[in-house]
């Protein structure tokens, strides 16, 4: 920071002529020094991700994250049950989703109903879901051709219709 004194003098009302200080800041200097440091923490910050270097050990260990499946339970317009792509009879839906959470583990469950099923019947369907001991149920459903697409929306592949163009 610097304080720039003025280059006349002033006078007392006894006629003394008295220097004083400006008490302004220049900060085009401390403006031009932030970012100069800004840069450099921008060029550094990728290469500290790194770490440092090693010489891992190799291991015959699987990995632990397995790409599984999602998990879709699906009415279809005939009321037949699906879990994935194997049709599952109405007795069998519960015990099939508990010896899938035993084997996989609990994920979320996508609950997809064709739109001419009565709202009662998703509803026996979700409250079935809900017995398997699955923490996290989601209903699927299409997007309409003329809605736009939340900001929050998850990335699941569905066909949709041409983004829309803001001006």
């Amino acid at each position: 920071m610097a304080i720039a004194f003025q280059n006349g003098a002033s006078s007392d009302d006894d006629g003394d002529e008295v220097y004083r200080p400006m008490a302004e800041i220049n900060v085009t200097p401390m403006v031009d020094v932030m970012l100069v440091l800004l840069i450099i923490f921008m060029v550094a910050a990728p290469l500290m991700v790194q770490g440092v270097p090693l010489d891992l050990p190799r291991t015959s260990a699987t990995k632990l994250a397995k790409v599984r499946k999602p998990m879709v339970v699906s009415l279809a317009p005939d009321g037949a049950l699906y879990i994935r792509d194997e049709r599952v009879e109405r007795n069998n839906l519960v015990n099939r989703l508990m010896a899938l959470r035993r084997d996989e583990g609990d994920s979320v469950v996508y609950v997809r109903a064709d739109r001419k099923i009565p709202y009662g019947d998703v509803m026996e369907l979700l409250g079935r879901v809900g017995e398997t001991g699955y923490q996290r149920v989601s209903l699927l459903s299409q997007p309409s051709p003329g809605a736009a697409p939340s900001p929050g929306a998850a990335a699941a592949p569905a066909p949709s219709p041409a983004p829309a163009t803001t001006r």
